[in-house]
């Protein structure tokens, strides 16, 4: 049997009651995600349970190649039995790592299965699972209304086919889901494939000889995104440029069309401009902008070029550019221009200078105009969100806060918010316990159920 209890990451009784009375009730909206909205569409059932939990799961590969497993057994030529069993053996032994248990309650939540995943029970569980789907017919629908989801925002660039969301908004699903605005591909103009990227933009919108035909071209594709009901955007940088002039961007921009290589310093030059032009555009057409900052991608030459991005070798940056941040806000601020912001920094030394920095641009346009996202990627697990908790009390106001995300290509990603409310619960709980604040529970417990659901809602225009 599963390890995993009732009351899991809940050490007392009044964290016991204000999970199962307020937080474990409330719908999830899964603002930031990274699902294929094209598998949603299609709905097809699924075959095994390789196909659900570990096809695309780059975090799931990351813990096998810690342990030493062969790329084979991962991503490579081995059958999906191959490599679920290793992925067990793996897990068997990954004690304190969030995918230990993660992945043991969404056995439990998907496939009504509590035998505790290690190399011994392997094969039961391939059986028991494969057979669960097969009788249950599993498909994207299923799981994702099991889970209580009423809106998904995936994340899409600026000229991904949106026909698809119109499709899915005819479905009969008991969720939305919605695209996010995201203009990655369009700001690293140092890619290798950039004038492949303006090229496919030139063709939906106009010909791009220039900085002022690219503006002119995202904004006619923000309006095409506003139309199937997007209301936030997507920027993910290392670290915040500073803001350039749009003569300079433009120099850099004209410099990449006509063929040739940017500089380092020239890079720099057109994302400053670019996230100043982006943020400013979102706000104009009131999209909130979600900022993530503190990611170095691509850190395994070798395996990008096998593999290509996101397949699980990125990590935690260290570039601290806080004054650059301050500066990008205060521009727009200055100007009537800040778009409601959400920041989610990857780095957990710069949470309290980032949670300082946001209360220095807040206004009555929101409550928590300026968010401090959730714990992120390599910081939700239990040690992050405890620490992102600490920091946001102690700098910020708890009760503006938007809540959980998946970030996820997966579609069992979804115990990651039950896992969240189960550590705001008890964080909450032991607070209240220590007389450390009002034991009002039925106060406390719609502040936790606007964490969960209430607060993202209103936030993103929903």
């Amino acid at each position: 049997m599963s390890y995993i209890k009732e009351d899991f990451l809940l050490n007392n009784k009044t964290a016991v009651k204000l999970y199962n009375d307020y937080a474990s009730k409330m719908p999830i909206f899964d603002y930031h995600c990274h699902l294929p909205e094209k598998q949603i569409l299609e709905n097809a059932c699924f075959n095994d349970i390789f196909e659900i939990w570990l096809k695309g799961d780059h975090y799931k590969w990351r813990l096998m190649r810690n342990y030493g497993i062969n790329e084979e057994f991962i991503t490579g030529d081995k059958s999906n039995k191959e490599k679920f069993l290793t992925y067990c053996k793996v897990l068997g032994t990954a004690f304190g790592n969030p995918l230990y248990h993660w992945s043991q309650v969404e056995l439990k939540e998907f496939f009504n299965c509590e035998i505790e995943i290690n190399e011994a029970n392997a094969e039961l569980i391939w059986d028991w699972c494969n057979e669960y789907i097969k009788l249950n017919k599993i498909t994207p629908q299923s799981l994702i209304e099991k889970s209580n989801v009423k809106v998904i925002f995936t994340t899409n660039e600026v000229f991904d086919d949106l026909t698809t969301f119109e499709k899915i908004a005819k479905k009969d699903y008991k969720f939305k889901v919605i695209p996010a605005f995201r203009a990655d591909k369009i700001m690293n103009i140092d890619a290798a494939p950039y004038c492949d990227y303006i090229k496919i933009l030139s063709e939906q919108t106009l010909e791009i000889k220039d900085i002022c035909d690219l503006e002119k071209a995202l904004e006619m594709r923000l309006n095409e995104f506003i139309k199937v009901g997007t209301t936030a955007s997507d920027i993910a940088l290392e670290r915040v440029y500073t803001v350039s002039e749009k003569e300079d961007a433009n120099k850099v921009l004209v410099k990449v069309l006509a063929g040739n290589k940017p500089t380092e310093q020239e890079t720099e030059v057109f994302k400053g401009y670019f996230t100043y032009f982006l943020m400013k555009l979102y706000a104009r057409y009131k999209i909130a902008t979600e900022l993530h900052v503190g990611a170095m991608r691509n850190n395994n030459t070798a395996m990008l070029n096998k593999l290509g991005l996101d397949t699980g070798f990125d990590s935690i940056s260290d570039d601290n550019s806080i004054k650059n941040m301050s500066r990008l806000f205060d521009k727009l601020d200055s100007e009537q221009s800040l778009p409601k912001t959400v920041v989610f920094n990857l780095n957990p030394k710069m949470n309290s200078e980032i949670m300082t920095l946001l209360g220095c641009f807040q206004s009555d346009e929101a409550k928590g105009k300026i968010q401090y996202g959730p714990a992120w990627w390599f910081l939700d697990n239990k040690i992050g969100m405890e620490k992102h908790l600490e920091d946001l009390t102690a700098t910020g106001h708890i009760a503006t806060f938007i809540g959980m995300l998946t970030d996820s290509r997966s579609l069992l990603s979804y115990p990651r918010h039950h896992y969240f409310r189960r550590i705001l619960c008890n964080y909450l709980g032991d607070m209240m316990e220590k007389g450390e604040m009002t034991s009002d529970i039925a106060f406390v417990g719609k502040v936790v159920e606007d964490i969960c659901y209430n607060n993202a809602i209103k936030y993103l225009g929903m």
